[in-house]
């Protein structure tokens, strides 16, 4: 495994794109690049995923989402958390934590 950049785990793009909106409202590439930083480069988002992710977020009623300028005075859509997605995502941190927490305990020597 590289250590440059890691592809994605199944499921883990909705819960970073949740916990990145927790901070408010952010376009797709501001979600992107707040990942990027938080993890040191280690994950990396690629736009299809993102926005696939986004869109189903959004028809879930995780997020809702307008148009606004970005910091280049260019259109952008922003995305906001809503109460339904801070619930999915307390849900689903506490899930990850807990697997996390195991994965860590069978790697560590006996």
């Amino acid at each position: 495994m590289s250590t440059e950049s890691l592809d994605l785990m199944q499921g883990t793009l909705d819960v970073l794109i949740l916990r990145a909106l927790t901070e408010g409202p952010r376009h797709g590439y501001a979600v992107a690049r707040w990942v990027r930083d938080r993890t040191g480069g280690t994950i990396e988002i690629e736009d299809a995923p993102l926005y696939k992710s986004l869109h189903r977020l959004e028809r879930a009623g995780c997020v809702t989402a307008e148009w606004g300028l970005s910091e280049n005075n260019r259109r952008a859509r922003y995305y906001r958390l809503t109460a339904a997605g801070r619930r999915r995502l307390k849900t689903e941190e506490s899930a990850w934590r807990r697997y996390a927490a195991a994965v860590t305990r069978v790697l560590e020597p006996a």
